[in-house]
């Protein structure tokens, strides 16, 4: 029974030993692959998270350039006070500072009057626009009026027609003729920027 024993005890330590070399070995490989997934999962994140200076240099070039656009158009304003204003108002109101006969007046009305409409409206005899043109007056008969076409150019074709035609008719065919045929070439003066301005602000479309 002695000798049995002897031979037994070593081989339970044999076996001991080796089932803990087995569990080390599966520990080393349980923390090998634990440390790998953390590096992966450490790795993704680090490339999914935006780069908080690369948009914050976005977000400042963004904020200069509206600054910037700002600033040229404060700037624009400055050196162009007319640049608020369409090139129709500014040259409206330049034509009446040029020939409007009373420049106190209240109101500025603008009528667009069409091609082939009736130089006299009163009169069967009357001959007809050429062309599409503008008229201005005042908000009185004592204001007088301008009635003109563009050439596109700086220069206006200037029409000799009163605010309200006054006379005896038929005043015959040849009579209106001649008022068409002698029209006026004008160069439109730039003017006063102020003075444009004001008169730009009484403009009233009928």
């Amino acid at each position: 029974m002695k000798k049995q024993t002897i031979f037994i005890y070593p081989s339970i330590a044999l076996l001991s030993f080796s089932l803990l070399m087995t569990g080390c070995s599966n520990n080393e490989a349980a923390e090998g692959n634990s440390t790998k997934t953390v590096e992966s999962m450490e790795k993704k994140s680090s490339e999914e998270k935006p780069n908080s200076s690369e948009h914050n240099v976005g977000s400042t070039k963004s904020e200069q350039t509206g600054t910037s656009s700002e600033d040229q158009e404060n700037l624009k304003e400055k050196t162009d006070p007319l640049s608020a204003y369409s090139s129709k108002e500014i040259e409206y109101a330049r034509v009446w500072l040029q020939l409007g006969s009373n420049q106190q007046i209240d109101h500025l009305y603008i009528q667009h009057i069409k091609a082939g409409t009736k130089l006299n409206p009163d009169d069967e005899t009357s001959g007809s626009y050429p062309e599409d043109v503008i008229q201005l007056a005042g908000s009185r008969l004592v204001d007088g009026s301008v009635t003109y076409s563009g050439n596109g150019n700086g220069t206006i074709n200037v029409y000799n027609v009163p605010l309200r035609w006054d006379g005896q008719y038929p005043a015959r065919e040849d009579f209106y003729k001649d008022i068409i045929k002698h029209t006026n070439l004008v160069s439109v003066d730039v003017g006063d920027d102020e003075q444009v301005i004001q008169l730009i602000k009484k403009i009233e479309k009928n």
